[in-house]
């Protein structure tokens, strides 16, 4: 017997999701650098549960898959972007006719803005010492 899933990828950040969607009843199974944890425990904050689900409730998919979330580095912000951006392109690979809902809720580009370095001379990647005349 196979199983059948749908996978995908999120980036965001420093933070790598891989998003698995299985037939099922709506359970989130949340792997967080590599330790089980609570759901709710982890994206404490209402407006990271909301991005997380946004791709299902857009679709009307939040009962119908099981979901197995392996999420490694950042912060619980870009990990839940990193998320909702695998969650989505699973549900792209589960059927193509939902990608037009979700490109037009902006949720299939993903968000490239990483951190600048730090450069010598400077206090961060751009902010300079104060200028002193004296």
């Amino acid at each position: 017997m196979s199983l059948i899933q749908y996978y995908g990828t999120g980036r965001r950040k420093t933070s790598v999701a891989r998003v698995f969607l299985r037939p099922g009843k709506g359970d989130i199974t949340l792997y967080v650098n590599k330790r089980l944890r609570q759901f709710e425990d982890v994206f404490g904050l209402d407006r990271n549960k909301q991005k997380i689900k946004k791709p299902l409730m857009l679709t009307e998919t939040d009962n119908k898959f099981d979901i197995f979330i392996r999420v490694n580095g950042g912060g619980t912000t870009g990990q839940a972007e990193a998320i909702r951006l695998g969650i989505t392109r699973a549900l792209v690979e589960f059927n193509q006719e939902l990608r037009p809902t979700l490109k037009e809720a902006g949720l299939i580009t993903r968000d490239a803005r990483e951190k600048e370095r730090k450069k010598y001379g400077r206090l961060g990647a751009r902010k300079s010492p104060q200028y002193h005349k004296r």
